[in-house]
């Protein structure tokens, strides 16, 4: 070598898989996962050595990144979670990067799913439910009262399919990703029966409408069905969403990520707000008219169903999305007439557009379904997004959805309260 020639650069500092697992706050499975999903790189160890070795850097790097630091945009002590999953960016939103309206459209609601936790599409994939599984959770539902309501179907199916599986605690990718393909079958093959003639087998929408509506389907129905559910597979934090992404800091299981998801979903703010658009359409189509329909929700002090979305300042995509194919089938022109004129008569006074929960109510009502459902659809949609959330967030520091409490109350010290006193007031 001559004096001009540089020398060998130095080789970066390597870790071992204990020690990155250690510097990022995770189990070493999910080191793994961080592999897989492209966040680091690794390297197999030196001769004679068993495991992976990864760049210091890049892990130091990564470490900064899950510190969460609030993004930018976002408001001081403004909760802000990095995700890859879903963006909403000018009235458009996005799985991935894509189109989430265009790929709801073009493939099925399980493809649409693959492509959420995986960011691959499997043609043709179809979910079954385990039949151990599957006869814990119909057992349990079978046992509530008549009058249950859907979501409480739903977060029994869950837990009861959750006991059956032994293997539930490993939060591994593979694993998760094996549960959630199994899961939502599971979930929809719970409910009770509409059809006598229901099926059990073929694409998702199929089976779920037997449970939904005891007419015979016809293509452009499914079609509607299963666009709906790929449409509603996630929409960033929701607030169920967020519940599910706060189980799974503190690691909680897939099953039961899924049913604090359930729990908030139940909300009439959240996912019963379909069944609201439901009763509503009902009503115009029986009186004729939505002004006195409209003219009775002002009346009573509430929000028009079905009307505005905070994230979306036209219309919501899902709506137009949906509304879209709606047009093609002649059953539903009724209730997209009462939608439409429902639309108009509030535009005199406000700019409230359609949103999804609208257009799920016309869906609904024209195909003799009962009014809760639209939240079914919302639920058995809305699982997978959740377990995509849940995946992302094994990937991140545990516990990190811990905000700290602003205390208002009195201040310390205080005398210890006496048998029956009330409570001292400021």
């Amino acid at each position: 070598m001559t004096d001009h020639e540089p020398a060998p650069a130095r080789e970066a500092r390597r870790l071992s898989t204990k020690e990155t697992a250690e510097l990022l706050g995770v189990k070493p499975e999910t080191v793994y996962a961080y592999v897989s999903r492209g966040q680091l790189s690794s390297r197999r160890a030196a001769s004679g050595s068993r495991g992976s070795t990864f760049d210091a850097a890049e892990v130091e790097a990564l470490a900064q990144r899950n510190k969460r630091e609030p993004a930018a945009g976002s408001a001081p002590g403004e909760l802000s979670v990095r995700t890859r999953i879903t963006l909403i960016e000018k009235d458009r939103y996005y799985f991935r990067g894509v189109d989430a309206a265009e790929l709801a459209a073009r493939h099925s609601y399980e493809e649409v799913a693959e492509w959420l936790w995986t960011g691959a599409l499997r043609p043709e994939v179809r979910f079954t439910a385990p039949r151990q599984s599957l006869a814990s959770a119909r057992r349990a539902v079978g046992a509530l009262p008549e009058h249950s309501g859907p979501v409480d179907r739903l977060r029994v199916a869950a837990v009861a399919a959750a006991v059956a599986d032994p293997l539930r605690f490993d939060l591994s990718e593979e694993a998760v990703l094996g549960t959630a393909r199994t899961l939502i079958p599971t979930l929809v093959a719970a409910l009770p029966p509409v059809q006598h003639t229901h099926r059990d087998g073929g694409p998702l929408a199929q089976r779920l409408w037997g449970r939904l509506s005891g007419r015979e389907p016809d293509d452009p129905s499914l079609h509607v069905l299963d666009t709906a559910l790929g449409l509603l597979v996630d929409h960033d934090l929701a607030a169920s969403t967020l519940a599910v992404r706060v189980a799974a800091s503190a690691r909680a299981h897939a099953y039961a990520a899924v049913s604090a998801g359930l729990g908030v979903l139940e909300g009439p703010l959240h996912g019963a707000a379909s069944g609201l658009a439901h009763r509503m359409l009902l009503e115009v189509l029986d009186r004729g008219s939505a002004a006195p329909v409209v003219a009775d929700e002002l009346r009573a002090g509430r929000r028009v169903p079905g009307l505005g979305h905070r994230l979306y300042k036209g219309e919501d995509p899902r709506a137009q999305a949906l509304f879209a194919l709606l047009e093609e089938i002649p059953q539903v022109h009724p209730a997209l007439a009462a939608a439409r004129d429902v639309v108009a008569t509030t535009a005199r006074h406000t700019d409230l557009h359609a949103n999804v929960d609208l257009a799920l109510a016309v869906f609904t009502v024209s195909c003799g379904m009962p009014v809760e459902a639209g939240e079914t659809v919302f639920a058995v949609a809305r699982t997978a997004g959740w377990i995509a959330h849940a995946l992302e967030e094994y990937g991140e520091r545990p516990l990190r959805m811990r905000p700290s409490g602003q205390y208002v109350g009195l201040r310390p010290p205080q005398p210890l309260p006496a048998p029956d006193a009330p409570l001292a007031t400021e």
